[in-house]
């Protein structure tokens, strides 16, 4: 069986570095939820949390915030953003050496999907391993 890209196999899980979700929401309606979000976040997962953006950035057509995490974070943090991410978009996509590929093809939406504009992104790119956790959990998932 040919893989997607047309190789002899399927892709391998060694290929992912590390993860990001994009935490969306309107500052005008959901910056709250969203705020109320991240708090949880940091109060129980080992994450790096990133900058506020109020406005569009990069290929991203609504304003958000990303959260970085190793992969051992992935089978908890997810399903509990699952179940707690409320009336939030949120996009986790595999951290690759292409950006364009893990942003497009490859990511798993909560919540309604939303624009994404992938072609802004490069094919080819240096991989991008979890940084330094920025928060400090004191409560379980």
């Amino acid at each position: 069986m040919a893989g997607v890209d047309g190789a002899d196999g399927p892709r391998t899980l060694g290929e992912i570095a590390s993860y990001h979700a994009h935490v969306y929401y309107d500052p005008a309606t959901t910056r709250s939820e969203a705020e109320q979000l991240r708090t949880w976040i940091g109060e129980r997962f080992s994450v790096t949390l990133g900058r506020w953006h109020d406005v569009k950035v990069g290929p991203h057509d609504q304003a958000m915030y990303q959260v970085a995490f190793a992969s051992e974070v992935f089978p908890e943090l997810v399903p509990w953003l699952m179940l707690n991410h409320g009336r939030l978009s949120v996009l986790v996509h595999p951290n690759t050496t292409n950006p364009k590929r893990d942003h497009q093809a490859d990511p798993i939406w909560i919540g309604p999907a939303l624009a994404v504009h992938a072609e802004k992104l490069p094919e080819h790119a240096e991989i991008e391993y979890a940084p330094a956790p920025n928060t400090n959990p004191v409560l379980r998932p």
